[in-house]
């Protein structure tokens, strides 16, 4: 959904929304910043177009409306041809309104479109001479653009030599990828500036700085090929002829980047309805990408279509930019929280002034760890950004610097656990309480008793408060030691409840060693994640022995987890002692625990993937949503996750194009929806209890 345009009541509010859209442009093409963010910019300049619609006698000159860049870019070296923005619709109805323009215009209905990610970073227009790069300049005003030569070997997918000795002209975008924004704030608060609020303005800020006292790399992708005045006669009529989409086929034969090389490639489609179910597609994959979209380009494909519908002095008629609703916006940080979770990490959070992003009304969002607020000098009252793409935790990027007031406060960080006062671990970039678990010990054993760890029915929260205050219990193990006297001694506790207390605490003994490892709470593992390690190791000590190098071979586990998963394993050996004491299981069924010839040669999907190879799920990613029936209707999430990879296969919360199948019950959903658009197979939950019919208890 597209936030509305801004409301104009009269010539007055009209002239301060034509300043302050001036003034915002401005800001961002000459120095990469500016006060508005995107989304906030585009409803001012829908609402100004909207009201000089309704009074084109008072339209002021410098409206931006009408304008590449809103008149607001400035440069000194002429384009060959003119380099213009695009029109843009928010809706399907919009869109069908644009395709019966194009109809119009080129005298029948377009048979072929082109459609590609409209990427979200600075256009410009790269000269190629003989092959050899030879000049870089930005888009302008469309007409002239600025020399950004100076950049030239610092960007990625923009190769200094082609393939081929040609004479032509690349047009692209020049952006940060998530990885190259995060590491450019890295080297440019290192070197003592303030951080780039988001990769639009990362890039744009790097791309026209000459004087820096370091470079941080950019990525290049180019969207359109043409001939320059020096261009072979041949060649120049034959990029004149060639559709758009053989145009970019071309390109990347010459050695330049194209979206060919990503999850969203540019492809074409020959009806509008094609045209929609790509946008769709694109849409549901914006959040997974490693770089900012902001919609999809769709362009009639054909060049005679191209030149018969012609173009206005801003936009080109032939293509339109389908917008998708925007996941950043600028709000003000209020204040930092300090919580503590249930293994002692002190995580802050930002509470915000209420902002709405994709529909969604955000008032919290993460800040990550305390090296990361001052890395990115966050202060109280700061404007900053936050992010938020489909049902990613909102996060706060960076402050946006040239809105600061000097009423600023820095943000205090806590000098004893916010929680029991004890003292900080402060070791890692992640805080911790000294006490560990035992600081929030009610958290931890309620985490630990819970349906999907050990399901111990009748352990709540309030019983986890009385047990604790009692003295009866300070850590896991302590609870497998409590005798009927002592439950019956606690107020409330009668004679069935205590013995349905006590056959439940029989009964998560012995739960597999997936669930035990669960109910540790081993931070940077969950259900998903636990499964992985017991059905790998098949044993606690096989667990137990395992180095890092060991623990890097499970699916998911990288080399900065492996050692932190290592390290509090044995952190945790006297607890693990003492449950093992108590005769809680700690082996994981149909699981064998890895060979050293295994360990040499496994690549993560255990020892026992040769096995699994003949289950029905071998090799399939299952997502699993909606409310289950039949046989399946008493099943908790996590106990379809485990029926799944019992079943020889992954189970994942997000349906993506790695997904194999989606289970889909009642009120599935969007994920149901995106399964669809991304033509993944869907099965019932009947259709899905017959597959796995073997392994459902």
């Amino acid at each position: 959904m597209t936030t509305p345009a801004v409301q104009i009541v009269d010539a007055a509010a009209y002239a301060q929304a034509v300043e302050d859209a001036v003034k915002a442009a401005a800001a961002y093409y000459t120095g990469g910043t500016s006060p508005l963010d995107d989304d906030t910019y585009d409803r001012l300049v829908r609402g100004i177009a909207a009201w000089e619609a309704g009074h084109p006698d008072q339209v002021l000159t410098d409206s931006p409306t009408g304008k590449v860049a809103a008149g607001a870019a400035l440069g000194d070296v002429p384009h060959t041809v003119a380099m213009l923005s695009l029109d843009n619709v928010f809706s399907a109805e919009e869109f069908t309104a644009w395709t019966a323009s194009l109809a119009r215009r080129i005298g029948h209905e377009a048979d072929r479109f082109s459609v590609e990610p409209k990427l979200d970073g600075l256009a410009v227009a790269a000269r190629y001479t003989r092959g050899r790069l030879s000049r870089l300049i930005t888009r302008g005003d469309g007409t002239a653009g600025e020399d950004v030569s100076h950049a030239i070997g610092t960007i990625e997918g923009l190769p200094e030599q082609l393939t081929e000795p040609v004479t032509v002209e690349v047009r692209g975008e020049i952006l940060m990828t998530t990885l190259q924004f995060e590491h450019a704030n890295e080297v440019r608060t290192a070197h003592g500036g303030q951080p780039f609020a988001n990769p639009r303005n990362a890039a744009a800020g790097t791309l026209r700085a000459r004087e820096r006292a370091y470079t941080v790399p950019m990525t290049f992708f180019g969207y359109g090929l043409l001939p320059m005045p020096d261009t072979g006669t041949d060649l120049a009529a034959r990029l004149g002829e060639l559709p758009h989409s053989e145009l970019m086929a071309r390109a990347a034969a010459y050695g330049v980047n194209t979206t060919a090389t990503t999850a969203v490639p540019g492809t074409t489609a020959g009806t509008p309805e094609e045209v929609m179910a790509r946008v769709q597609e694109i849409a549901a994959l914006r959040a997974e990408l490693p770089f900012g979209i902001d919609g999809i380009v769709i362009k009639a494909d054909l060049a005679a279509d191209q030149r018969a519908a012609g173009s206005g002095s801003r936009a080109p008629r032939w293509a339109i930019a389908y917008k998708l609703p925007a996941v950043e916006k600028i709000t003000r940080l209020l204040e930092v929280e300090w919580n503590v979770g249930r293994t002692g990490i002190i995580a802050p959070r930002a509470v915000l002034e209420p902002v709405e992003i994709d529909g969604s009304t955000i008032t919290y969002a993460t800040l990550h760890n305390p090296a990361d607020i001052t890395r990115r000098d966050l202060r109280l009252g700061d404007h900053v950004m936050v992010h938020r793409a489909g049902d990613v935790i909102p996060r706060v990027e960076a402050p946006v610097a040239h809105l600061r007031t000097g009423e600023e406060q820095p943000i205090a960080f806590p000098e004893a656990c916010p929680r029991c006062g004890s003292g900080i671990d402060t070791g890692e970039q992640r805080w911790r309480c000294e006490n560990g678990r035992n600081c929030h010990l009610v958290a931890a054993l309620s985490y630990a008793a819970g349906r999907d760890q050990l399901d111990m029915e009748g352990l709540g929260h309030t019983r986890v408060v009385q047990l604790v205050e009692a003295g009866l219990v300070a850590d896991l193990a302590d609870l497998f030691a409590l005798t009927r006297d002592q439950l019956l001694g606690l107020e409330r506790m009668g004679e069935t409840s205590t013995d349905n207390l006590l056959a439940a605490l029989a009964a998560a003994k012995d739960q597999p060693l997936s669930r035990v490892l669960c109910a540790l709470g081993i931070r940077g593992t969950g259900r998903s994640m636990s499964r992985r390690i017991a059905r790998y190791f098949a044993t606690m000590d096989a667990i137990r022995a395992a180095d890092a190098e060991a623990m890097q071979r499970v699916e998911g586990i990288g080399t900065e987890k492996a050692p932190s998963i290592v390290a509090e394993v044995a952190e945790l050996a006297p607890l693990i002692d003492r449950l093992a004491a108590a005769g809680v299981n700690m082996t994981e069924p149909g699981a064998t625990p890895p060979s050293p010839a295994t360990q040499d040669t496994a690549d993560g999907d255990g020892p026992a993937a040769a096995d699994a190879a003949d289950l029905p799920l071998s090799g399939m990613t299952v997502v699993v949503t909606g409310a289950m029936t039949g046989v399946l209707e008493k099943l908790s999430r996590n106990q379809m996750n485990e029926l799944v990879e019992r079943a020889g296969g992954r189970s994942s919360s997000s349906v993506s194009r790695k997904t194999s199948l989606v289970v889909a019950g009642e009120g599935a959903g969007s994920k149901r929806a995106k399964a669809e658009t991304l033509g993944i197979r869907l099965a019932t939950p009947d259709e899905f209890a017959t597959l796995v019919a073997d392994f459902v208890d």
